[in-house]
């Protein structure tokens, strides 16, 4: 078993399941603070995109109030750390003046600092860490790795170019084409770096010739070396790869590695990181490993990995055709995937852990998108999006999911409520624990008179309003809508 898929929040999974000093290399390709949005991944067979935000594909920030207590016990964090009090004091003040003149560049400091603190414990003493940034944010970021890695065990900043070709005209500025890659090590005294080498120039080549047997070689005549020696090809390495990476474009557009994501890398970038730094055996550990890039890489070049995504979506997008179909590799037997529920305790498990993170689990399981908006317990969670014939946009059920034990025929007047305010044709209520009948019957009778949704060329209409328990959700159960948009990426069992 060389690989490991988790789903959940990497701090999380990094906190609860990741021993210290287990992992040879990170990688990390968080999202940016660029106010992009990632959700073109799930865009339906006509091409049209999901109306609303996504909220684990969607880089925009605010100082919401997780990242409010978030920075009220980062100083705490970092001491828990082993990092200085003066660093602590440093990003206090910092802080202070970020929140009156940048709030989202502060909201996303503290979520990647956050993270960041726990991933140097995981290092081996002779491990390294990349950060893949952007220049919007990498200065920042770098400030803080410097903290909390040490000044002197910065390795590299390196640029890669990742747009070649046409420039588009910018005003005000050149225009922008690379990406920012902070390599730290866990020791500079023990960290593990194998020199890396582009392969020779055309022109370099043509400078030989044939011998009898069809080596290429050449003559190198130097007096203070002792006059006349042959030079064979195959035994020189070629050019020392420097800090500047123009030899890798990006993933083509139409690429068959290409798996829908606007940021996707390319993996011959990841095979020189984890050549560079590991050898084959070692682990390497992606905390945002999105669509697997880094996993792939890893495969090829012998090493086991680690990967953690927060959305169902990409988990099973990547088990399908990342490992299934690309690199043929087996779940359970090749790889695992941790972190779901796999019964009706398991997921009581979860609500009592992290209550956000079972609201996000259960709606991604009935094939639903996280809304934007945090909610604690309560309110619109997401929505399961579906084509209708003759309607020009996507049509959608609101769902809200309710973890609790208290769940009344109040709840279902309130979601009924939402088929008359929102913008939902059908709204569904998830709960935890089976009802009693006295209850049963009189969430039946409520739901019923919301009516149903009759859908041209459907024989039978869809009730507006609808029920299901958890222990549905694991039994396979889903809710009756009209087609739901991301059904066709869960053709495996990919929870094995």
């Amino acid at each position: 078993m060389n690989g490991k898929l988790y789903y959940g929040d990497c701090l999380t999974i990094m906190q609860d399941h990741m021993k210290l000093a287990s992992v040879d290399l990170i990688y990390l390709d968080p999202p940016f603070n660029s106010n992009q949005e990632y959700n073109a991944i799930y865009k339906d067979e006509t091409g049209r995109p999901l109306p609303d935000q996504i909220e684990a594909f969607c880089d925009l920030w605010e100082l919401d109030e997780e990242r409010e207590r978030v920075l009220r016990v980062m100083p705490v964090l970092m001491r828990e750390a082993g990092i200085a009090d003066e660093v602590a004091e440093f990003w206090r003040l910092w802080m202070n003046a970020l929140r009156g003149t940048q709030p989202r560049l502060l909201a996303y400091l503290s979520y990647m600092v956050e993270r960041l603190l726990p991933m140097k414990g995981l290092l081996r003493p002779s491990g390294s860490i990349f950060l893949h940034c952007d220049p919007t944010a990498s200065h920042y970021i770098k400030v803080m790795m410097d903290a909390m890695f040490g000044h002197d065990n910065f390795r590299n900043e390196i640029v890669w170019q990742r747009h070649g070709g046409f420039k588009r005209r910018t005003a005000r500025q050149f225009p922008q084409k690379n990406d920012i890659l902070l390599f730290y090590a866990k020791s500079k005294s023990k960290v593990r770096f194998n020199t890396q080498y582009r392969p020779h120039k055309p022109e370099y080549i043509r400078r030989f010739k044939k011998d009898e047997d069809g080596r290429l070689y050449r003559d190198d005549v130097n007096p203070t070396r002792g006059g006349r020696r042959l030079i064979y090809l195959d035994d020189t390495k070629g050019d020392i790869i420097d800090t500047v990476w123009t030899d890798i474009p990006p993933v083509n557009p139409r690429a068959k590695e290409r798996m829908g994501y606007a940021t996707q890398k390319p993996t011959a970038l990841l095979e020189r990181i984890i050549q560079a730094t590991t050898n084959p055996g070692d682990v390497v550990f992606d905390p945002f490993c999105g669509c697997a890039t880094t996993m792939e890489a890893a495969h090829k070049l012998n090493r086991k990995w680690i990967g953690i995504d927060i959305a169902i979506h990409a988990i099973k997008r990547v088990a399908t055709i990342r490992l299934k179909d690309r690199l043929k590799l087996t779940p359970g037997k090749d790889f695992t995937i941790e972190g779901v529920p796999r019964n009706l305790e398991g997921a009581r498990d979860l609500w009592k852990r992290d209550k956000y993170h079972f609201q996000k689990w259960a709606v991604e399981q009935v094939d639903g998108f996280v809304t934007t908006k945090r909610t604690g317990d309560g309110g619109i969670d997401g929505r399961i999006y579906f084509n209708v014939l003759g309607a020009s946009d996507l049509q959608s059920m609101a769902i809200e999911v309710k973890g609790g034990k208290n769940v009344t025929i109040a709840d279902v007047r309130a979601l009924r409520g939402v088929l008359e305010n929102e913008t939902a044709q059908m709204a569904g209520l998830i709960i935890m624990e089976p009802l009693g009948p006295t209850k049963e019957r009189n969430f039946a009778r409520l739901m019923a008179e919301a009516g149903d949704m009759e859908v041209e060329q459907h024989l039978n209409p869809y009730p507006r309003l609808q029920l299901l328990t958890v222990e549905e959700i694991i039994e396979g159960k889903r809710f009756r809508t009209p087609g739901a948009v991301g059904r066709s990426h869960t053709q495996i069992d990919w929870m094995t």
